[in-house]
């Protein structure tokens, strides 16, 4: 991120981690832009009145590193591909500044609504634990033959709106790795705006329809499995990729 954009985000008010979790909305719908890191600047100034930053140890920018699986066919992969409404992500992520790591399961229905279950655990697993397999037949009520599939990275800036139940994530310097191979998706900037119901009367939004910039369904895992997959199925995501390349160039 830029030295300009920094130097706003330090302006914003801030909010700790335990004030973020009464809007946690681990239940909610997701609502991502992307656009290129030269316009954020401009976004931020429009609306560091209405949200506080996250700030953790005085740190305002937080590196997440995340590790997901799927089954030898790479099934949910496949089911966001091919459009299946009711679909499911397990993946394990570390909050590398606080040390916290959780194995996450996120399952989507179809009414857009994701639900969000996670349990902590020590450390990345490269092979599920009898606990975190079991975890994920619970919440899932499904037994699946799982293995982990690709390693994701990415620095994150997270705002809480000051008067309504929504917050914001900001991902930035994404990339992703495969054995000895690495893909760095620079200059992308992906926001994630969650709210119990999708307002277009969020602060963010506004700014963000002011830029022409419209909402954007877009999977990391979906654009990371592409990257690093040479022989994977991906029609449904092909103008996705052109318009990724064509705004980061």
């Amino acid at each position: 991120m830029n030295l300009q954009t920094t130097h706003i985000i330090n302006d914003f008010d801030s909010t700790s981690l335990e004030e973020m979790n009464s809007v946690s909305l681990m239940k909610r719908t997701d609502t991502k832009f992307i656009i290129h890191e030269k316009d954020m600047t401009a976004v931020l100034k429009k609306i560091r009145g209405q949200y506080r930053v996250l700030e953790i140890d005085g740190r305002r920018m937080m590196t997440y590193s995340s590790l997901y699986f799927d089954t030898p066919s790479k099934k949910f992969y496949h089911d966001h591909h091919n459009g299946k409404v009711n679909r499911t992500k397990i993946r394990i992520r570390k909050y590398v500044e606080s040390d916290h790591c959780f194995l996450e399961v996120k399952q989507k229905d179809g009414k857009g609504k994701t639900t969000k279950t996670r349990t902590p655990i020590p450390d990345f697993e490269t092979d599920l634990s009898d606990g975190s397999l079991n975890f994920i037949q619970e919440v899932t009520q499904r037994s699946f033959d799982l293995q982990p599939i690709i390693w994701n990275n990415f620095n994150r800036i997270t705002l809480v709106n000051k008067t309504a139940k929504e917050r914001l994530t900001i991902d930035f310097n994404l990339s992703f790795k495969l054995n000895d191979s690495t893909k760095i998706y620079e200059n992308l900037v992906i926001i994630e705006v969650k709210q119990e119901r999708f307002s277009r009367t969020s602060p963010v939004v506004r700014q963000l329809k002011e830029k022409q910039t419209n909402p954007y369904s877009l999977s990391k895992y979906c654009i990371g499995m592409i990257s690093m997959y040479q022989d994977l199925k991906y029609n449904r995501f092909k103008e996705k990729i052109i318009k990724i390349n064509k705004l980061t160039a």
